[in-house]
C-alpha cells in the first residue's frame, strides 16, 4: 500500500482547517497516510494548540507568508509519501476519495498527477471542476469543464487525461515532483498550479481527472470573490504564466492582445462597477512584468498587508 501525504496550508483560518481534518477523520478509510499542515504566518499561531489537539499530525510554521506555492512547497519538502495529495484547507473529503485517486496512479505509471471532481460545498449539486480544456496561449484563457453546472450525471465516470489539474485538490506522484521540481513561488497566488502542471507534463507525465472521486470546496474563503489582492495577482500572473510557457509568436500576440484589449476592457468594467481601486492594481500588475524577470522573487505587493 502506497503512503499518501496529505498537505494543506492554513492562513488565519484555524476553524476552517479543523473542519477539513474532521472531514478526513469521518470519511477516510485509507490507512497509510500522513497529514501535514503548514501555517503560513497566521496572525495568531495555531501550531502550539494543534500540537496538543492533533498529536499525530506533522505541523510546520512559517514566519512569513509564502503564498499558495511557497506554503505547499514547505509541506512537500517534509512529506514522505509516495503520492502527495495537496488540498486547500477549505475543502471537505468524501468517502473513497483517496482510494479512487491512488488506484489510478497505481495502475497508470505515466500519470503524474490527478484531480477529483470538485463541487461547491454550499451547493453540493453544483460542479466547480470536472477537468480543464487546453490553454489558448493567444489569450491565455482556457475553460473549466462543468463550471457552475448542476450535476445531472453528465460528467459521471470520466477517468482520463485533462489539460490541467485543479489546485484545490491534486494528487501528485512524488517521483514526478522530483523530476519537474517544486511550484514556482514567485506566483504567490493564482496560476502557480497551472504552471506546475506544465512542468510536470514537460517532464513526461500526464495529468488526469477522475470524476468518480469527489471533494467539496468552500470557494473563495481565504481571498474573497473581489479584492485588490486578487485583481493584482490574477492579472500579473496571467502575464507571467504566458512569459514562462508560451511559444514566442503566441507570446508576442498575447502581449498585444492584453495591452490593447484586456486592459481597456478591465478599466471600463472597474469604472462601471465603481471598483476604482482596482485600476492601479491592474497597471501595477502590467508594469511588474515590464520591469521584472520571469524568475524574480519580488512580488510587487506588500504581503504584510494581507490579512
Amino acid at each position: 500500500m502506497k503512503k499518501i501525504s496529505i498537505v494543506t496550508v492554513n492562513f488565519n483560518q484555524p476553524t476552517i482547517t479543523e473542519e477539513l481534518l474532521s472531514s478526513i477523520e469521518k470519511t477516510n478509510t485509507y490507512t497509510n497516510i500522513e497529514i501535514i499542515i503548514v501555517d503560513n504566518a497566521s496572525k495568531i499561531n495555531p501550531v502550539p494548540e494543534w500540537a496538543l489537539k492533533y498529536p499525530g499530525i506533522k505541523l510546520i510554521r512559517s514566519d512569513i507568508n509564502l503564498g499558495f506555492a511557497g506554503g505547499n512547497n514547505l509541506g512537500i519538502k517534509q512529506a514522505s509519501g509516495d503520492y502527495l495529495f495537496l488540498v486547500n484547507n477549505d475543502t471537505e473529503f468524501t468517502a473513497g476519495l483517496i482510494e479512487k485517486l491512488v488506484d489510478i496512479l497505481d495502475t497508470h505509471e505515466d500519470v503524474g498527477m490527478i484531480s477529483p471532481m470538485i463541487k461547491y460545498y454550499n451547493d453540493k449539486q453544483l460542479i466547480q471542476y470536472a477537468g480543464y480544456t487546453p490553454m489558448n496561449y493567444y489569450t491565455c484563457r482556457n475553460s473549466c469543464i462543468g463550471l457552475r453546472q448542476k450535476d445531472e450525471g453528465q460528467f459521471d465516470h470520466i477517468i482520463g487525461p485533462t489539460a490541467y489539474c485543479h489546485g484545490a485538490a491534486m494528487m501528485i506522484r512524488n517521483e514526478a515532483i522530483n523530476k519537474a521540481g517544486l511550484m514556482a513561488e514567485n506566483f504567490f497566488l493564482y496560476y502557480e498550479e497551472v504552471d506546475w502542471c506544465e512542468n510536470i507534463l514537460r517532464a513526461g507525465y500526464k495529468a488526469w481527472v477522475n470524476t468518480d472521486a469527489l471533494i467539496y470546496h468552500k470557494e473563495s474563503v481565504s481571498v474573497g470573490k473581489k479584492s485588490k489582492l486578487k485583481e493584482y495577482f490574477m492579472n500579473r500572473n496571467r502575464i507571467l504564466f504566458t512569459r514562462r510557457n508560451a511559444p514566442l509568436f503566441k507570446k508576442l500576440f498575447f502581449y498585444a492582445y492584453f495591452l490593447l484589449m484586456v486592459v481597456p476592457r478591465n478599466v471600463i468594467t472597474y469604472i462601471k462597477h465603481k471598483n476604482y481601486n482596482f485600476i492601479p492594481m491592474l497597471f501595477k500588475a502590467v508594469w511588474w512584468n515590464f520591469t521584472h524577470s520571469k524568475t524574480s522573487n519580488n512580488l510587487g505587493y506588500p504581503i504584510n498587508t494581507i490579512s
